[in-house]
């Protein structure tokens, strides 16, 4: 899905692969400045995200959860592992939390609720593989 912004000076075409990108950039990202940057890319300004152990809402939340997860994973990475699955305003994809040697701490599916702009309105994920 490709959705097309416009303001008084550019015009930008995002796709939710960009916004996908920007959401796992946000993950990774340790300074707080920038990651408010990338949060403000991937998000609604009152996106939500639930999973088994977390639950944030708004930029600063989604920020602050971050941060408690760094402390949790210091020096791993998410990464999407698969491709993006979307229809009507849905996405759905896998990732995984790995140290730089590979090794997985946590994967999971999260699936997404798209904004009319195009970024996250909600995230839901999941931990582990559907059995």
């Amino acid at each position: 899905m490709t959705t097309t912004e416009t303001s008084p000076d550019t015009t930008t075409d995002t796709t939710t692969e960009q916004v996908i990108d920007a959401y796992f950039a946000m993950w990774n990202e340790h300074d707080p400045a920038a990651r408010a940057a990338l949060i403000e890319q991937a998000w609604s300004s009152d996106g939500s995200y639930r999973d088994p152990l977390l639950a944030a809402d708004g930029p600063t939340a989604l920020s602050e959860m971050v941060a408690v997860v760094h402390q949790h994973y210091p020096g791993q990475r998410f990464a999407r592992v698969t491709a993006i699955d979307e229809h009507n305003g849905f996405a759905r994809f896998g990732w995984q939390l790995a140290d730089d040697g590979g090794s997985v701490s946590v994967a999971g599916l999260d699936v997404a609720e798209l904004a009319d702009d195009g970024r996250l309105a909600r995230i839901t994920g999941f931990f582990g593989e559907l059995t």
